[in-house]
């Protein structure tokens, strides 16, 4: 069966839930997993990086979303990160658009990250897709170089790029710091958050999955970057009463200053830790909203109620 759509990265927290959306929509999709246990019609590979080998993947599909790639690790053991990074979200995302444009593919969507952009708009303005990116650590580096590579390939080829930059996102199945927030979160223990007043901006995966969906097949998408959010931005504050409300409890925070806080992580050698805790990144999505007529369908009260529902239920 010839398919329309290759979407690597199937068997990720983001890739699963697109496929199922795509698949419930009626689109025809190839979805390239990372695993042996997958259905036949599937495409299984091993490494991603500059010699993957994408003939057969690419075999009658029109358009490619890209979810594939090494993920941010916050402890990374590796002595040469940025060169770890660049094998798979670098060298291997320009090895698969060039294959992909030789081979007659008309759209790449490229699911790069905020980090781009930089870590923190404390005492700035949201970050908007035409500000100059400053990525900090190697993920976000290796994030740009790909992107850049992209449009260069777009240039010379004519297939259609589209970039969009998620920051934190949130949703049934996520792991990492965000699990581990719920899981203090909706514990009884009163909590010393109570006077953080910073502003994060997140995107619930299924409106990032929505406006990916529209991203495939919007003329007015074509080589453009975006910056996609749940249009609310929330405090630490904020994102605790959300999950306590939405199990049922009171938020139980406690006003502790927020110089003590500094303090205490300043003597702790883990400043940097508690400034993303406490500090602020706000993003603009108003672009995806006006060029693409798009609206987020889930509120982030919505989003957190269906993310809290699962991890009750085991499901994270």
């Amino acid at each position: 069966m010839t398919k329309k759509i290759l979407l690597t990265g199937a068997n990720g927290f983001l890739g699963a839930a697109l496929f199922s959306k795509l698949c419930m929509i009626g689109e025809t999709v190839r979805a390239l997993r990372n695993a042996s246990n997958v259905p036949k019609s599937d495409i299984v590979v091993g490494d991603i990086d500059a010699n993957t080998d994408w003939k057969d993947a690419l075999t009658g599909v029109k358009t490619i979303v890209h979810c594939a790639a090494r993920a941010h690790i916050m402890k990374e053991s590796i002595s040469d990160p940025l060169e770890e990074y660049r094998k798979v979200n670098t060298f291997g995302t320009l090895n698969l658009a060039k294959q992909a444009a030789s081979a007659g593919v008309k759209r790449f969507v490229f699911i790069s990250s905020i980090k781009v952009n930089g870590e923190s708009t404390t005492g700035a303005s949201p970050f908007r897709e035409d500000d100059n990116c400053s990525p900090v650590d190697p993920y976000g580096i290796s994030k740009l170089e790909a992107e850049q590579g992209l449009l260069k390939i777009s240039e010379r080829t004519g297939m259609e790029v589209v970039i969009i930059r998620p920051p934190l996102i949130y949703g049934p199945g996520v792991k990492a710091n965000f699990q581990s927030l719920m899981r203090i979160a909706s514990s009884t223990v009163p909590l010393p958050f109570g006077s953080i007043a910073n502003a994060r901006s997140m995107v619930y995966i299924g409106n990032l999955v929505d406006f990916i969906v529209k991203a495939v097949t919007h003329p007015a998408a074509a080589n453009q970057v975006f910056i996609v959010s749940d249009g609310e931005d929330v405090s630490l504050s904020d994102l605790i009463r959300y999950v306590r409300v939405s199990i049922g409890r009171k938020a139980r925070l406690i006003p502790v200053p927020v110089m003590c806080f500094k303090f205490i992580a300043t003597l702790a050698g883990k400043r940097a830790t508690i400034e993303r805790l406490i500090g602020s990144l706000q993003v603009d999505s108003t672009k995806a909203q006006r060029l693409l007529d798009w609206q987020p369908p889930y509120s982030v009260k919505e989003g957190i109620e269906v993310t809290m529902e699962a991890f009750t239920k085991g499901k994270v």
